[in-house]
């Protein structure tokens, strides 16, 4: 008894064990047998259509189906990467010296030209400095005139005018530097723009690289994208683009102008820019763009929807209507597929001008059943 107990629960093993080994197997069985079900089903209904035909009785059946005639047209393939707009000219101006901020003389919006102040340190003292220094200074000019009158008459010693001189030119070397200094209190746009971000206010503390305004000239507009290195080959100055604004459902024409030749070690990207041109869209910096590279282009080119193209294991294949004996049957043609993109595929070969392709009706299809055209 002991015996047989052992050899059931042998026997148990052995076909859990054979049962787990087979899963797999029957995976890729399933797997196999989907791949021969719509050969099969084509043969059967091969086979049927035969039958009627042959049978003299039997009507043939004509499956209504379109077609489209196929020509050639030009195929671009585009690579899309997201970027952003920016100005030409985008510049975050900060203070040349740390200081108080008495006057703010700009908000967001504003227009500004080139050289415009756009705010004011506290320069007080500066300006006692110079009234200070002024005086001195009118005092060293009067004296060297003097000095430098008598001088011409050959009056007086050589070292007195040299020193008044000296000190007269001290004194405006300095004025020079205070006057200076005080535009150097005064924060001044470097371009022709306008404001788009005022980060002082009055009491405020300024210092030198710190963003005090934000002034963009959008005059001539770009955009910015983050490449990634694998793409390198292809994206070139030059290559043609299609910018699309999704917020505005718009599309814009340009070129490449600029890529960089410096890859980031972080993201394995490399940047480009785009030029805009002049649009119905109005540009605002860091709006989101879609940016279309067109990295292939097949000028003369049979060009279908995907979901036209039929595969089985031995290829791609599309349905025609081929006139036969009066009449429209259908007939696989063994295409080659190129490139694909927005839904349609580049045919390289297998279709030839004028061939009738099936669009509607091509699902339930065989090869040499009856079709009529709509």
């Amino acid at each position: 008894m002991k015996t047989l107990n052992k050899s059931i629960i042998i026997l148990v093993l052995i076909v859990i064990a054979a049962s787990c080994g087979s899963s797999v197997d029957k995976k890729a069985q399933l797997a196999e047998l989907k791949k021969k079900q719509q050969e099969l089903t084509e043969e059967i209904k091969k086979l049927e259509a035969e039958l009627k035909v042959n049978d003299s009785t039997a009507k043939p059946n004509k499956v209504s189906v379109a077609v489209t005639e196929a020509q050639l047209t030009t195929f671009n393939h585009y690579l899309e990467v997201q970027g952003k707009v920016d100005g030409e000219d985008n510049i975050a101006v900060s203070a040349q010296m740390a200081g108080l901020v008495t006057a703010v003389f700009v908000k967001e919006g504003d227009p500004v030209r080139k050289g415009q102040v756009l705010a004011q340190l506290d320069n007080a003292v500066m300006q006692q400095q110079i009234a200070s220094t002024q005086q001195q200074l009118d005092f060293a000019t009067n004296l060297y005139n003097k000095q430098k009158a008598l001088w011409d008459k050959q009056i007086g010693s050589e070292v007195q005018y040299l020193t008044a001189k000296n000190n007269k030119e001290n004194l405006e070397k300095a004025m020079a530097t205070l006057k200076d200094q005080v535009e150097m209190t005064r924060v001044k746009s470097p371009i022709n723009g306008s404001v788009e971000e005022v980060n002082l206010k009055v009491g405020q503390m300024a210092s030198p690289g710190l963003p005090a305004v934000r002034v963009v000239n959008f005059s001539t507009a770009k955009v910015v994208a983050e490449i990634a290195e694998a793409y390198a080959p292809k994206v070139k100055p030059g290559n043609k683009v299609v910018v699309y604004f999704p917020d505005f459902d718009t599309e814009i024409p340009s070129q490449i102008r600029f890529t960089s030749k410096y890859i980031n070690p972080v993201n394995r990207t490399f940047q480009s820019e785009v030029r805009l041109g002049p649009s119905k869209v109005e540009y605002r910096a860091n709006m989101m763009a879609i940016v279309k590279i067109n990295d292939y282009s097949n000028p003369k080119a049979f060009a279908v929807p995907i979901t036209l193209i039929r595969e089985t294991q031995s290829g791609k294949y599309l349905y025609v209507a081929k006139e036969e004996k009066g009449s429209y049957v259908a007939r696989r043609l063994p295409v080659t597929v190129g490139s694909t993109y927005n839904g349609l595929a580049e045919i390289t070969s297998g279709i030839a001008e004028g061939d009738k392709i099936i669009t509607t009706g091509f699902n339930s299809l065989i090869d040499g059943e009856l079709v009529q055209i709509n």
